[in-house]
């Protein structure tokens, strides 16, 4: 059950790394979707530097992991970019959902 900050996914990809400019054209519009919902609060991409086809991203949302599953995954603006993307990993998504602790445990800076 997420904390009353909410909960903060964890993806990791892995796709071949000439693929990298295509599979980014396809996150960017669903980037652009998920964080103009209210209830995302943070979304950051990262890459490895060993290796550039290994990426991974952090979302933190508000709503109940179970609202997230049901209302917010299921949206349409996810199937172009699942049937786009998925045949691209070389191995499977993984992805782990934490419990956001908020303060005293939280600190941003600009």
């Amino acid at each position: 059950m997420a904390s009353e900050s909410g909960f903060s996914l964890h993806v990791t990809v892995y796709i071949d790394p000439a693929n990298v400019p295509k599979f980014f054209e396809y996150l960017k519009p669903v980037y652009d979707a998920v964080i103009a919902e209210p209830e995302c609060r943070f979304f950051e991409l990262y890459q490895s530097p060993e290796d550039p086809g290994t990426l991974s991203w952090v979302e933190d949302w508000t709503m109940s992991t179970q609202d997230f599953m049901e209302k917010q995954v299921t949206k349409e603006y996810y199937k172009e970019y699942f049937a786009a993307t998925e045949p691209m990993f070389l191995k499977p998504r993984e992805f782990k959902i934490y419990n956001r602790m908020g303060p005293p445990y939280f600190m941003a800076k600009d």
